[in-house]
């Protein structure tokens, strides 16, 4: 009797393999980042201790009941410390991806579609803030006003804008030239059908990578400024300032060290991981 068997080619089933391998690296960073977030969100309420009280008597206290991480140099308990940098990363990376998505989305669409002197306007814009360096550009702005946040979010913001501005104008051109759109045209369908039905659909996976990488960026350049001592200043509990603080017990008491690091990395790996699936495609 014959028998046949029907097999996969070999490259299909080696990105068959590569989608699985994918799917569980975003899972993963899924779940590393529900972990952080919830730590961000509740710790603070669920440790009750103030981040900046101090209590010298609890100078480098080892891991205990009272405080699982420790306390830092002048008593202060790392729980509640940590809980608050996580809090004030995350929502600094999202207000700063958020405020630099929607208006270079918005000027990438408007800049394909209607091209011209709108679109060179754009152009010249996006080439000026690419004549800097994105940490040099926050740099800048934190010069004008050393410790305090905001100048943190609009740097970030100015420097990511124009990523998005550059991936939506590439992709929205060549949508935009399209069979679809143009036969959505001759039915009548006005701007907005055109962009839910066309366009969003196939800029919103890379506006999800561009955002999850965007805010990996802005959680180490934030990190990055503290320990140079140009972002937020001590007694702010952020990564960055109290990696500095804290470097010269390494030897006396290295979990404090470990703490802020271990907590960036995980950030980082977690916004790098779920971001898998768009990049591959």
């Amino acid at each position: 009797m014959n028998s046949s068997v029907t097999t996969l080619p070999t490259s299909s089933l080696l990105a068959l393999a590569s989608v699985r391998r994918t799917g569980r690296a975003r899972r993963a960073g899924a779940l590393i980042l529900a972990v952080i977030a919830a730590f961000a969100l509740a710790g603070p309420a669920l440790v009750g201790v103030d981040p900046a009280a101090q209590d010298l008597e609890r100078f480098l206290e080892a891991p205990s009941l009272a405080h699982p991480l420790g306390t830092d140099h002048l008593g202060r308990s790392m729980l509640a410390r940590l809980a608050h940098a996580a809090s004030l990363s995350l929502w600094l990376a999202g207000l700063a991806v958020a405020s630099a998505a929607i208006p270079g989305t918005a000027l990438g669409i408007l800049a394909a579609w209607r091209g011209g002197w709108a679109e060179r306007v754009c152009v010249t814009l996006a080439d000026m803030v690419l004549a800097l360096p994105g940490l040099l550009l926050v740099l800048l702005f934190a010069a004008f006003a050393p410790g305090r946040f905001w100048p943190l979010y609009v740097g970030l913001s100015l420097a990511f804008w124009v990523e998005y501005f550059r991936v939506v104008r590439a992709r929205a051109t060549s949508l935009l030239a399209s069979p679809q759109v143009e036969a959505s045209r001759l039915l009548g369908f006005g701007p907005l059908y055109i962009v839910r039905r066309h366009l969003w659909p196939e800029l919103a996976p890379l506006l999800g990578t561009l955002a999850s990488l965007g805010a990996a960026s802005a959680v180490l350049a934030m990190a990055a400024l503290g320990f140079v001592g140009v972002g937020v200043r001590p007694p702010t509990p952020e990564l960055g300032v109290m990696m500095v603080e804290l470097l010269p017990y390494y030897q006396e008491a290295p979990w404090l060290v470990a703490a802020p690091v271990g907590l960036l990395i995980l950030t980082v790996l977690g916004l790098v991981l779920v971001t898998g699936t768009e990049a591959q495609r």
